[in-house]
């Protein structure tokens, strides 16, 4: 066991955990921020997805010693304060979410997207939700949401 210091959602937090625990599992058991979900456990679904110094990661198959002194932000940080942010409040006013289980993992893909490309084309956007399943398939909401709120 190793004790880590980590900056999550802008807070700074320990976690003392093995050096090979995947970084999910440090967030969700750890430090109970439960939005980030377990999928596939090997990087492949996008459920897992956070952004590690403000880029989409898989934080299944990324261990918490490879995290060092970058900054994680969770679905719970997406938002600076108890408002939705632009894609959040386009989520829902298209109706994306069907189960919901998946919608973590693609909010934080495409707030990623959106924060290095305010105003990507669609190829931008198919690129960036690639590996992002969603078992009910709305994928076309998705891209609709995503459309959205990358208009100003």
């Amino acid at each position: 066991m190793k004790e880590y210091k980590l900056t999550v959602n802008g807070e700074s937090c320990q976690a003392e955990v093995e050096e090979e625990t995947p970084l999910l599992w440090v967030l969700r058991d750890t430090l109970g921020l439960i939005g980030t979900k377990f999928g596939c456990g090997i990087g492949q679904c996008g459920a897992c997805t956070v952004h590690l110094d403000d880029k989409a990661i898989r934080s299944c198959s990324v261990p918490v010693s490879a995290v060092g002194n970058r900054k994680i932000t969770t679905i719970e940080g997406l938002s600076k304060d108890d408002s939705l942010t632009r894609l959040q409040q386009a989520w829902v006013n298209l109706d994306v979410a069907q189960c919901g289980y998946c919608q973590s993992g693609q909010l934080m893909s495409a707030s990623a997207l959106l924060k290095s490309n305010p105003q990507p084309a669609q190829e931008a956007i198919d690129d960036a939700m690639e590996g992002n399943l969603c078992r009910c398939a709305t994928y076309s909401r998705i891209r609709k949401a995503i459309q959205a709120a990358a208009q100003v």
